[in-house]
This record gives C-alpha cells, sequence and structure tokens, in this order.
C-alpha cells in the first residue's frame, strides 16, 4: 500500500499544472512541484496548514465535482483569479475547484488545480489568415511552446524563441497573390528546417511569421543562431513564374527567465523581430 501511495504522490508531483489537496478542514495535504514554481511557496511552508491569504483566490473557482459536471457552464476550464507570489507580485491562474467525495457520498476534501493565467489563445502571434492549414499549424506550434515551457519551469530546460517574419509576404499576397506567398512561406519554411539542430522545432505562427523553438543555453549561441537561420532564409531560392522573387528576413530572439509568463517571453522575442525589421533585416542580439 506504502509504495501505492509513493506511486501516487511521484505522479502528481509532476504532473504540469499546480496541484493541491485539501483535507475536509481545509489543510493542505499536498502541494507539488508546478504549484512551488507558480506561487514561490514550499510544500514545507504550505503541507499541513490553510491556504496563505495570497494565495485564497486559487480556491475561488469550486465548481466542480468529481461525479457532477461544472455547476457555472464552464466546462471545467476554470476561471482567471489573481493570487499573489510569495514575492508580492501578481500571480494570474487559471484555476478550478473539485469537490472529493468518498463512496457513499461524503465530502472528503478538496482538489484545486491551477496553471498561468495567460491562455494560449491570448499569446502573442503574427496575423493568422483564414487559411484553415496556417490556423493548424499554429495551433499545434502552441500545444509544443507549452509543453517546453512546462519542462522549463519543472526540470530547468533551456527554451529560447526564434520569432522570424517575412517582410515581402504582405507585398507578393497583394501583387502575386495567395497561392504565391503560401509557396514562398513554404520555401522559407524549409530552409529554416535545414538548419535546425536537434531538439529544435519551427512551425507557422502568423501569415508571415515563423517560430522558432530552441534549446540554446546562452544568449550568444542564441545569437549565432538567429544569424545562420536568418541566412538560410533569407537565401531561399524562390521563383515564381521565372521571376525570382528577393526575401529579407527579420530575427528576434528571446531567452526563457525564472518566473517569466511564457507571454511575456513571446513579446520580448517580437519586440526584438521589430527592432530588427526597423534596422533592416539584420538579426538582433537576444533580449
Amino acid at each position: 500500500m506504502a509504495d501505492r501511495v509513493e506511486l501516487v504522490e511521484a505522479a502528481l508531483d509532476v504532473y504540469p499544472a499546480g496541484l493541491a489537496l485539501l483535507d475536509g478542514e481545509e489543510r493542505v495535504v499536498f502541494w507539488n512541484h508546478a504549484a512551488e514554481l507558480m506561487t514561490g511557496f514550499p510544500g514545507a511552508e504550505i503541507i499541513g496548514r490553510r491556504l496563505p491569504e495570497a494565495l485564497e483566490p486559487l480556491a475561488g473557482g469550486r465548481d466542480c465535482e468529481v461525479h457532477g459536471a461544472p455547476r457555472n457552464g464552464s466546462q471545467g476550464r476554470g476561471s482567471l483569479v489573481h493570487a499573489q507570489h510569495k514575492l508580492g507580485r501578481d500571480v494570474p491562474a487559471i484555476a478550478r475547484g473539485i469537490i472529493l467525495r468518498d463512496g457513499l457520498g461524503g465530502r472528503i476534501g478538496t482538489a484545486l488545480i491551477f496553471h498561468p493565467g495567460e491562455s494560449l489563445s491570448a499569446l502573442p502571434h503574427g496575423e493568422t489568415s483564414d487559411v484553415d492549414e496556417v490556423r493548424q499549424n499554429q495551433e499545434e506550434l502552441k500545444d509544443r511552446l507549452e509543453n517546453e515551457y512546462e519542462m522549463f519551469l519543472r526540470e530547468g530546460v533551456p527554451l529560447a524563441v526564434l520569432w522570424i517574419t517575412v517582410e515581402q509576404a504582405h507585398e507578393l499576397r497583394k501583387t502575386h497573390g495567395a497561392r504565391a506567398c503560401e509557396s514562398m512561406l513554404e520555401t522559407v519554411e524549409r530552409a529554416l528546417a535545414n538548419g535546425l539542430r536537434p531538439g529544435e522545432e519551427v512551425g507557422r505562427w502568423g501569415d508571415s511569421e515563423f517560430l522558432v523553438l530552441s534549446r540554446e543555453k546562452s544568449a550568444e549561441a542564441l545569437d549565432a543562431h538567429a544569424h545562420m537561420l536568418a541566412r538560410l532564409a533569407g537565401g531561399a531560392d524562390f521563383h515564381w513564374w521565372g521571376d525570382r522573387i528577393s526575401l529579407t528576413v527579420s530575427v528576434g530572439a528571446s531567452m526563457a527567465e525564472p518566473d517569466e509568463p511564457l507571454a511575456e517571453l513571446l513579446e520580448r522575442a517580437r519586440k526584438a523581430m521589430q527592432g530588427d525589421s526597423q534596422a533592416g533585416g539584420q538579426p538582433c542580439s537576444p533580449s
């Protein structure tokens, strides 16, 4: 039996979302690693006590039961709340509570589940047309990005983002049509893919933009990698009806930092890309 309990605790501890189990008297009996990372409160300060006042908002969304549908119609997604980090900063979170009952229906406690409040749909990204394939690629990349971010938080696996835009995309779409523009972007994506390192991934992030998810460990290495990918993409050999289209690529890079929301990591990369575009398309140093 003890082995089973240890197995369950180990599984819950690596669960990517923050997880707290409260007993019938509202005392915390389990507090996983993701909860520690999000709030700054270690389990040693939490377990055996009620939630501190700074974290009480996390318990505000108790809207569903294990054997029942959510009473507020949220379908278990939870509500946006604002807790407070141990260091005093605001912690927006999507939180929900599940009432736990025994076999006879008696309430034995509550499970609180919470994750960073920036929803993936709200992450900074490029403008996206109604092309279904582009939207699907963007959603798939969002899922991968969130997984990489969770690994960075849990295990310290390096995470960096390269935000890449092709300057000619908008004009090409106007002058040669959507088919020409999509063909050009496919050519650029293949060029970028050829320069990826093991474990990296590239995907569409908008009508003219790409993200590269990288695990470079230093700003210097990331800067060199950005220059190399920019050269590959900008030098992509693209022809349309016999005409060679010259391409200019702008790149912005950012490395994940502890306690930084995912949205801020992306926003830094976007701002760096915009600064690079204003500078004429030469890759900027990572921020």
